[in-house]
């Protein structure tokens, strides 16, 4: 028998320099690039990486089978969403016992709509059959109900085609609309048809196109054109009043809303207020009224009302929700008779109702001590309640109905644990983390209530940290299988989110970054003083730029982590952000800084992870990626990887899993993508001494 360990892939290494402001970097492993994700080398190598993986973990199968059943068992096998009313209709997604995808159906009252024989507008899983990946981005039905649009993807390079099916014969017509950004929007004839195209070498969305049913889509018009390369169009939708087709052009710390009467489509986009640096605004219309939530003089946001003619003349604002700083003011929904708004405060998010008359306003109650409550889908403005989610890490998602004539909160549906969950057996609190600036940095926690802090205990500490988005301490399914192992539960709300407003955002992003990465740190430390788990025992994870801030991390304080997992990571920062040719890149200069300026090259170049990387221990480490990923490149985990074994000074392991099928997202079936969460779970486990 041959017992000795797999030996992990040693790519070649290639003279590659990089030269900016007079600096060189040697990047032996720039070969692995490839734009086309077909060149024979990279794929064998990448082959050669779930290989080696496979290998490392073959003894994990009986542990990996087995938390697949668990996590399987713990999906309710078939599932109804609460109607919705949207015009005439009643709308709901079922999924179905077995299958691994949605249905989208449609009543004619709520009743029927969640009865056993509604509408079937779109079935995904006939229309993922042949694919390995299927995914709709955004659908939406016309005005008179007849019609749906959808935007699919079946590559998960999330390049999107948008289709058309009749509503009333159930034929799906020829028009098809490729190379789409997935977000569309209808006119009011019922025939026209808004959408996004992407550049094709950077894929920003840059240009609204609008398309004629029935005409092939190379005679559809190009209606506008995004000039500034910073801005992508992330938004398209019909305004919730109906009378407009809204477009948003975003970039990190300003944005601008383009309108185009609905019933009026040849009309050419007007801004509802021209954008200026650093205004960020959103708007619901209602009754020839615009109510803007804006940061123009409220760095968290404030929500004025003005006549739509009259909109951008600041002058004629009328405040009705007045900045509270700290408080970010999230979201605003408008309603006949009252406004719903979602703010958070201290990492929580709750939702509060003012009345249109008299605007006194209360708050829509929930006693848990961890939670989130959010704003959910209404689409109505003449609905008498307003749709709220809520879910806390001891409550499954639920949703509420609440009546701000009467108070009344009804719960209206709360996902189903199929053989139970026992709340009972677990505790939730907050800790405030000192961080060695002195801010207050808080950390959400979900353990066992007999645990005992005597650092005995195993931890995952989750962050992420960027783009001002804040991770909601709500239920997370999955992680029931690492509760049940007697999991401690923290997740890190660090500077460059917004758990705390905008000015925690702000502390953590471009010439700020750094406290990111110090913020997890500092979290990380403290819990193991107050006993919650040891560096021995403690795994850290995050994706995307979560994993940037793992790679960080892991450079400067590897002595602190037992394992690392690290998801679709952004490690390769410094080369990325001076290829204004990859995906994203120029929109982010205000996220990271632009390092052709020589200030912000200096500074990312200090944290880099790819960069940054030396001769010291590192703990085990398990990265993923996805050939196909539009927002990290494959590449950058890749060459991470090789670089990290380069310089391993220690006996743990690194590995990496390759989804050769997706992208950035994951599997797309609901069963599937747990299939990579028990491979995570299992390496986790046996890191920790669990397994």
């Amino acid at each position: 028998m041959d017992t000795r360990a797999p030996t992990p892939p040693k790519p070649e290494r290639r003279p590659h320099t990089h030269e900016a402001h007079g600096h060189r970097r040697a990047d032996p492993y720039h070969w692995m690039r490839d734009d086309q994700r077909s060149a024979p080398a990279v794929l064998a190598h990448l082959e050669a990486e779930n290989a080696y993986t496979e290998a490392m973990t073959a003894d994990l199968a009986p542990l990996r089978g087995a938390l697949l059943d668990e996590l399987k068992r713990r999906v309710p096998p078939a599932e109804t969403t609460v109607p919705i009313r949207i015009g005439p209709w009643w709308y709901s997604t079922v999924y179905v016992e077995g299958l691994e995808y949605p249905r989208y159906v449609r009543g004619a009252t709520a009743e029927i709509c969640a009865g056993p024989e509604p509408e079937t507008l779109l079935d995904l899983n006939a229309l993922a059959e042949g694919h390995a990946y299927y995914a709709i981005a955004q659908w939406a039905v016309s005005d008179d109900s007849g019609l749906i649009a959808y935007a699919e993807d079946t590559l998960s390079r999330r390049i999107y085609t948008i289709r058309f099916k009749d509503l009333r014969t159930g034929e799906l017509l020829e028009d098809a609309i490729p190379g789409t950004s997935g977000a569309l929007a209808w006119a009011g004839d019922n025939r026209t048809i808004f959408y996004v195209r992407r550049d094709e070498t950077t894929l920003r969305p840059c240009a609204l196109w609008r398309h004629t049913l029935g005409t092939d889509a190379s005679e559809d018009v190009q209606v506008y054109v995004e000039p500034d390369e910073t801005f992508a169009l992330y938004g398209l939708s019909r305004s919730r009043d109906k009378s407009h087709v809204a477009l948003t052009a975003h970039s990190t710390l300003s944005n601008e809303i383009l309108l185009i009467p609905a019933d009026r489509p040849e009309e050419a986009p007007r801004p509802l207020i021209p954008r200026r640096r650093d205004h960020r605004y959103q708007v619901d219309l209602h009754g020839g009224q615009a109510f803007i939530r804006t940061n123009d003089g409220a760095l968290d946001f404030r929500l004025v009302e003005v006549p739509l003619a009259d909109a951008a003349d600041p002058t004629k604002w009328v405040e009705r929700v007045p900045h509270r700083p700290g408080v970010f003011l999230a979201d605003a929904q408008i309603f006949d008779g009252f406004v719903a708004v979602e703010a958070r405060e201290d990492a929580m998010t709750g939702v509060r109702i003012l009345d249109r008359q008299t605007w006194a306003e209360r708050q829509v109650p929930f006693e848990e001590p961890v939670h989130v409550a959010h704003l959910g889908l209404n689409p109505e403005q003449d609905e008498p309640t307003v749709r709220v989610g809520y879910s806390s890490p001891l409550t499954p998602q639920s949703t509420y109905d609440y009546d701000p004539q009467t108070g009344a909160l009804t719960l209206r549906r709360r996902r189903e644990i199929p053989g139970g969950f026992d709340g009972d057996q677990f505790t939730t609190e907050w800790v405030q983390v000192k961080a060695r600036d002195g801010e207050l940095v808080p950390v959400s926690l979900v353990y066992p209530k007999d645990l005992k802090r005597d650092g005995s205990a195993p931890m995952y500490l989750y962050g992420y940290g960027s783009y001002g988005i804040t991770i909601d301490p709500d239920f997370n399914l999955n992680r029931l299988s690492l509760l049940d192992r007697g999991f401690v539960i923290a997740t890190a709300h660090v500077r460059g989110s917004q758990a705390r407003g905008r000015r925690w955002y702000d502390q953590g992003r471009t010439l700020n970054k750094l406290n990111t990465f110090y913020d997890f740190i500092d979290c990380a430390e403290r819990l193991h003083a107050l006993g919650f788990s040891s560096p021995a025992r403690t795994v850290a994870g995050g994706g995307s730029a979560g994993g940037l801030l793992m790679g960080a991390v892991v450079n400067m304080r590897p002595d602190l982590f037992r394992a690392i997992y690290a998801a679709v990571p952004f490690v390769d920062v410094v080369s990325t952000m001076l290829d204004d040719s990859i995906p994203l890149t120029t929109g982010e200069y205000d996220e990271w800084g632009n390092p052709n300026d020589k200030q912000f090259y200096d500074y990312i170049l200090s944290y880099s992870p790819y960069d940054n990387v030396t001769d010291q221990v590192y703990p085990a480490m398990y990265i993923t990626t996805g050939l196909h990923d539009s927002q990290v490149q494959y590449w950058e985990p890749a060459k991470w990887v090789a670089c990290l074994r380069d310089h391993q000074q220690g006996d743990a392991p690194i590995l990496m899993e390759v989804d050769l099928d997706t992208g950035h997202g994951g599997a797309s079936g609901r069963f599937k993508r747990l299939e990579q969460t028990a491979r995570v779970y299992a390496f986790m486990l046996s890191q920790v001494g669990d397994a």
